[in-house]
């Protein structure tokens, strides 16, 4: 049985093979405490460390030697994908707060399989994490309730769907992101305003879509479906969008792509037919990574606070594995439009 197994049924026996989970049950604290005692972490108050011990020296439960020998503690940053340049800025976040505090990080990508999201539930037990930060991923509510059982703290980054009411949120102001965006393009002169949308099912894909709805009604116009088509953040169904925007019969003249990934892909769509930036077509963004700086032409676009997102996440978690709440439940950062080079004054 693994170290960090559940289910063990009733009180252990005295020299019977015994979990941390048991131990922290007998003990009336989460499990991320009793490995904190285990690998000698002075984070645990003096009352609840020699309970705890008590409970350990009563069962002989043999501490796992670390590879460091220093106990240090781990967080788990689980993925859905990591084929993102917004995913490193994420990861640059977290792993700076992490460093600073003496924190190991492993990072995970689940995929969106079950198989995988059982997989990684099974390495986290075995290493006794500390806590979850879960980024734009869905755990299924049995491994969700599993790490509720387990006592491990979880924190989730720009949630996919309706977030854990047991769960702190971390997310960006997408709903002002997406109206900045498009009030920028409205300033310009532009009317026929269309947009490459996130994927539906995620919840910053919706609030952006929301932000343009609401700028272009607060300018007296409605939305016209025959300018929204789908995309999925990446930079292909930019291309695939930019070009089925191109064949309309009387196409845009500004596009607002909800990420910058699918801002790059439908500058490629441009170029291809012979068209440039910002001169025939206007292009807003959304993310702000750092290759937009270098793109032809740099990119106007509405900067997510990723890394400091990844941050907040860590200092959350940590103080979830500390007993101490957050400040508050949800937290959204603000966004902030950037104006480069993509987009000039409706031409005539």
């Amino acid at each position: 049985m693994a170290a960090h197994e559940v289910g063990t049924e009733g009180p252990a026996e005295p020299g019977s093979r015994v979990t941390i989970t048991e131990i922290a049950r007998q003990a009336g604290v989460s499990v991320p405490t009793v490995s904190r005692v285990v690998n000698g972490r002075s984070d645990v108050s003096p009352k609840t460390r020699a309970r705890v011990e008590q409970l350990l020296q009563q069962y002989g439960y043999r501490r796992r030697p670390t590879a460091s020998g220093t106990g240090a503690a781990l967080l788990d940053l689980v993925f859905n994908d990591l084929d993102s340049p917004w995913a490193v800025e994420i990861i640059r976040g977290v792993e700076e707060v992490a460093h600073a505090a003496g924190v190991g990080t492993v990072v995970s990508a689940i995929h969106g399989r079950s198989g995988d999201a059982r997989e990684w539930m099974r390495n986290l037990r075995a290493r006794a994490s500390d806590g979850v930060i879960l980024v734009t991923s869905v755990l299924e509510p049995m491994l969700h309730e599993e790490l509720r059982i387990l006592g491990v703290p979880l924190v989730v980054v720009d949630p996919a769907g309706s977030p854990a009411l047991d769960a702190p949120t971390i997310g960006a102001a997408n709903w002002s992101g997406g109206m900045a965006a498009t009030e920028h393009l409205l300033s310009l002169g532009h009317r026929r305003i269309a947009l490459i949308a996130g994927p539906p099912r995620l919840l910053c894909s919706r609030a952006r879509f929301d932000g343009y709805r609401a700028a272009l009604e607060g300018a007296g116009l409605g939305v016209d479906d025959s300018l929204v088509v789908p995309g999925d953040f990446r930079p292909e169904s930019g291309f695939d969008g930019c070009n089925a925007l191109l064949d309309l019969p009387e196409p845009p003249t500004a596009i607002f792509a909800a990420s910058d990934q699918m801002a790059l892909g439908a500058i490629e769509a441009l170029r291809r037919r012979g068209l440039r930036v910002p001169e025939d077509m206007s292009l807003v963004g959304f993310d702000d990574l750092p290759e937009v700086r270098w793109s032809a032409p740099p990119l106007t676009t509405v900067r997510q606070p990723l890394a400091d997102m990844g941050k907040l996440a860590v200092r959350t978690v940590l103080r979830l594995a500390r007993d101490e709440q957050p400040d508050s439940p949800r937290v959204e950062l603000g966004t902030e439009l950037v104006i480069r080079a993509s987009t000039a004054p409706l031409p005539g």
